[in-house]
C-alpha cells in the first residue's frame, strides 16, 4: 500500500494556491483547462471563509501529492446527508502507490461519522482507469440517472423570470 511517510490532512487557508494547482492540473488531466475560471483567492473566500467545501491534502513526506475536494448534500429519500465528491486527483508521479485509495477511505471515514447514507461522484465516460478503480473499490455506476447544468447565463436568465 502507501507508504509509512504518508498522511492525509486538512487543508487550511495557506492551501488555496495548492488547491488551485491541484485543480487545474485534473482540469488539464479531463481536457478541461479552459473551463478554469477560479483563482486560488475565489478558492480561499469559497472554501476558508464561506465553507462551502472542505478539502483533503495527501502528503508522502511532506510533499503535496493529491487532494480531495467534497461538500455535504442531503437525500429526501435517505432523510440523512451524503457526501458529494466534487474532485479527487493524484499527482501522476505518484499513483498506483495507493494513495487516491486512501484519500477514499478517509472521505468514507468522514461520510459514516456524519451518518451520512451515500458518497456519490460524477467521472467522465472516457476516464476508464478512474472507472475501473472506483468499480474496484464496490462503487456502482448510476446507468439510469443523467447529470444536468445551469451555467452562469442561464442561471441569470432563469433567475430573472416570473
Amino acid at each position: 500500500m502507501y507508504s509509512s511517510t504518508f498522511k492525509i490532512r486538512k487543508a487550511s487557508k495557506q492551501d488555496a494556491t495548492l488547491i488551485f494547482d491541484f485543480i487545474y492540473q485534473l482540469a488539464v488531466y479531463e481536457k478541461m483547462e479552459s473551463d478554469v475560471k477560479t483563482s486560488p483567492e475565489e478558492l480561499t473566500k469559497a472554501l476558508f471563509e464561506n465553507q462551502y467545501a472542505q478539502v483533503l491534502i495527501a502528503e508522502e513526506e511532506t510533499k503535496p501529492v493529491g487532494f480531495a475536494l467534497y461538500f455535504f448534500n442531503f437525500s429526501t429519500f435517505l432523510g440523512r446527508p451524503g457526501l458529494y465528491l466534487e474532485d479527487l486527483f493524484v499527482d501522476p508521479a505518484y499513483r498506483g502507490k495507493g494513495y487516491g485509495k486512501a484519500l477514499l477511505i478517509e472521505l468514507s471515514r468522514i461520510a459514516k461519522s456524519k451518518n451520512c447514507g451515500r458518497m456519490e461522484w460524477s467521472v467522465l465516460k472516457w476516464n476508464t482507469p478512474s472507472i475501473e478503480f472506483y468499480k474496484s473499490l464496490g462503487a456502482k455506476e448510476m446507468e439510469e440517472w443523467s447529470v444536468y447544468r445551469l451555467e452562469e447565463d442561464e442561471l441569470k436568465s432563469l433567475a430573472q423570470l416570473g
